[in-house]
């Protein structure tokens, strides 16, 4: 017999429906070595699940203006917020991106943050795994239009795109995988997976732009910002330092 897989989950675990298509729309729940996508997907009644719950965001600097954390993967960032009082997002990661996340402790430190980033002075570094063999530097200088949803998707439109600039440095191989450092002079919707994949090096999980390996989550780490003088550096987690 089956059943829808949010049903089986709630019962298992003792938790509500709603809960339990949360945890599936997270992307918390696997069977077996396999995410859970569809919290409505028929599957038989002894299917046996396994939760995994993202980590709590760990501090790498605070002082009386700004408070940076390292951002677990599968973690929200307004969620992250929410965790911490009297603090605002001065940026966003994707729910999938772990790395470094600025949060401003008060009015007149947000806005002058707000600044750095609107006036591009802030310098962005990302760590990612990347399909196929990066064996030279690349710029791509590709402009990105945003279409805004419940999923919004990012695509290269040279009419109605905005100016996007990510620069790509391989780092080390693995087999036909690749660990690439990236810097974005832009910071544009899905930027870097979309640039990634237009030059036919989608990120290790990526699916929603073209990525084949089935993976626990997109293979992406905010390492490094620098601001306003400063510079802070999220340690990279086990996903990123080793691919296998």
């Amino acid at each position: 017999m089956e059943d829808k897989a949010y049903k089986i989950l709630a019962n298992e675990l003792n938790i509500s429906g709603k809960r339990a298509k949360e945890l599936i729309d997270r992307g918390l729940v696997y069977v077996g070595d396999r995410k859970l996508k569809i919290a409505r997907a028929l599957m038989p009644l002894d299917t046996k699940f396994r939760v995994e719950m993202p980590k709590h965001p760990s501090v790498i600097y605070e002082d009386d203006d700004i408070l940076v954390l390292n951002k677990p993967a599968f973690l929200d960032s307004y969620d992250v917020e929410a965790m911490f009082e009297s603090v605002k997002l001065i940026h966003r990661l994707d729910r999938e991106t772990s790395g470094v996340l600025l949060l401003a402790k008060n009015d007149k430190f947000l806005k002058k943050a707000i600044e750095e980033f609107r006036n591009r002075l802030v310098k962005k570094y990302y760590t990612a795994w990347v399909e196929g063999v990066v064996y030279e530097d690349i710029i791509i200088d590709e402009p990105i239009h945003t279409i805004k949803g419940p999923k919004s998707i990012s695509k290269i439109d040279k009419r109605l795109g905005k100016e996007a600039i990510t620069i790509v440095k391989p780092n080390e191989v693995q087999g036909k995988k690749s660990k690439v450092d990236l810097e974005i002079k832009t910071g544009r919707t899905h930027q870097i997976r979309l640039h990634l994949s237009h030059i036919g090096h989608p990120v290790v999980g990526d699916e929603q732009y073209g990525s084949p390996t089935k993976a626990k989550r997109i293979l992406l780490h905010a390492s490094k910002i620098k601001i306003l003088g400063k510079e802070y550096i999220a340690p990279e987690p086990k996903d990123i330092q080793r691919y296998k």
